[in-house]
């Protein structure tokens, strides 16, 4: 035991090693299904050759599709905040003036990466536990008469919170305020779990990644474009090279990227899209929306308080749970790993130690979640945690109703 790797050291009680599948609850990186690692398992082929075209093709096309976009995505070689990177890059010049809102960690790091580029934020100060405000967004874009605000940048879904702001909504609120900036919208951990339409709001530019809804290893950062944003594109002044929409546009017309691609990603790609269009978008949403639900009925049962606090933005993709008082969130997530097996999501710089966050996203059915919520409930008791038994009952019963048509009755589409 003394060569053994540290990976296989403490994962379980009495040094032994866990049995079974590990659950990995976080909000991503997600599970990757068998479908996906069979379709990444393949040879790296010539990326310049007429077969990679194909798939270079069909995954440009697929990813439209998941966008809900007719306009060009852009898939780089990156993580999400790579995608982030390019979206700044390729529209702002340094000087601009940026509307964003304060929602939590992701939203924070995002204005720190604007900051970095000489962009000018003004930042609207949140509590973390709600999404972004569209009165808000209205009144600060009614008072900029002069139009100094070139882009609105907003997190859908934020992952270090569990609340997803209302886009249809912001972008309404634009249209009313007659404003010309950018509609910018972090789609992360949305796009492939919750409802997202980028044609239909007018956003300019979406961004997001592999590892969440697409159900893939990380490693593929995406921009979906608005004719708007290719126009800011072709007259801002920010230096870019590897993330320039222009260079990776003109290749892709034809299903090649301008220097390597992750090939065996796009393998991956292809499958995961197919996936998705095989359940259904309105399905896999539908069956996203039903699993939050079912873990809020069994959080609430707890006892226990779900951090964000306007049910209209309930993130279909995660909860994230408030530890009561004296109670460290870490510790408790150190105690369902060690006993259980299973990863939950840590709290994020202001909310760490005080939070802990159950994903529900990608590849998860009412059978993983009722492992995961069991896995949960019985930690709390390990951990010393008040709280009343019989939370994963409340989920059971949620799920043993039957669905009408692509959703529950009781449960509405949110974040539309």
């Amino acid at each position: 035991m003394q060569n053994c790797c540290r990976l296989c050291q403490g994962r379980g009680q009495g040094g032994l090693m866990h049995q079974g599948r590990h659950f990995l609850q976080i909000p991503g990186p997600s599970p990757v299904p068998e479908r996906v690692l069979r379709a990444m398992d393949m040879p790296v082929i010539d990326h310049r050759s007429a077969e990679f075209g194909e798939l270079g093709r069909a995954v440009l096309e697929g990813s439209q599709q998941i966008f809900k976009t007719t306009g060009p995505v852009v898939i780089f070689p990156s993580s999400g905040t790579g995608a982030w990177e390019a979206a700044i890059v390729n529209t702002l010049s340094p000087g601009d003036k940026v509307l964003m809102v304060e929602t939590g960690h992701f939203a924070t790091m995002w204005r720190q990466m604007a900051g970095r580029f000489g962009i000018e934020v003004d930042f609207v100060p949140g509590d973390w536990r709600r999404g972004a405000d569209p009165a808000v967004i209205e009144a600060k874009l009614t008072e900029d008469a002069a139009h100094a605000i070139k882009a609105v940048m907003v997190v859908h879904n934020e992952t270090s919170t569990g609340a997803t702001s209302r886009i249809a909504e912001i972008r309404a609120a634009i249209d009313r305020a007659s404003h010309p900036a950018l509609l910018m919208v972090d789609t992360i951990s949305s796009l492939g779990s919750v409802d997202y339409r980028h044609d239909e709001w007018k956003v300019d530019v979406s961004v997001s990644c592999s590892q969440k809804g697409f159900m893939l290893p990380p490693g593929l950062g995406f921009n979906a474009i608005s004719e708007k944003a290719l126009a800011a594109s072709k007259a801002n002044r920010m230096p870019r090279s590897y993330f320039d929409w222009e260079e990776m546009l003109k290749p892709n017309a034809k299903g090649f990227f301008p220097y390597t691609p992750a090939t065996n990603l796009l393998y991956g790609l292809r499958e995961a899209i197919a996936m998705l269009l095989e359940e259904g978008l309105d399905n896999v949403f539908a069956r996203h929306q039903r699993l939050a639900a079912a873990t809020r009925a069994a959080v609430n049962h707890w006892g226990l308080e779900i951090l964000c606090q306007e049910p209209a933005e309930y993130s279909p993709v995660l909860t994230a749970v408030l530890m009561p008082p004296g109670h460290d969130a870490d510790q408790f997530r150190k105690v369902v790993l060690e006993n259980y097996n299973m990863s939950l999501g840590s709290g994020l710089s202001k909310v760490a130690g005080k939070v802990f966050r159950i994903g529900h996203l990608g590849e998860c059915n009412a059978l993983t979640l009722l492992g995961a919520l069991t896995g949960v409930e019985m930690g709390l008791s390990v951990a010393g945690v008040p709280h009343r038994a019989g939370g994963v009952d409340a989920a059971m019963k949620l799920l043993e109703q039957r669905p009408q048509g692509n959703a529950s009755p009781h449960l509405k589409i949110v974040g539309t």
